[in-house]
């Protein structure tokens, strides 16, 4: 007595669970998707070999007979 009524209950919740599971999942796939492409866009440009190599010169780490000759080598 009552028993096809609970099996279809259960098979229509059943369902209903699979697709919120599905849902959920989906969901934060697609978040984390897009927390990395924001912090890939976000993230400072690195500097050039150039760049790098005029702050060093900037800075005095570097004499200029150095700047000048590495400043050769990478052009």
């Amino acid at each position: 007595m009552g028993y096809g009524m609970m099996d279809e209950r259960w098979f229509g919740g059943g369902i209903f669970m699979l697709l919120i599971w599905v849902a959920i999942i989906v969901g934060v796939f697609y978040l984390v998707r897009l927390l990395i492409t924001q912090s890939r866009a976000t993230a400072p440009p690195e500097d050039s070999a150039l760049e790098i190599l005029k702050k060093r010169y900037a800075r005095g780490e570097i004499s200029r007979e150095e700047f000048e000759k590495m400043k050769a080598d990478i052009s």
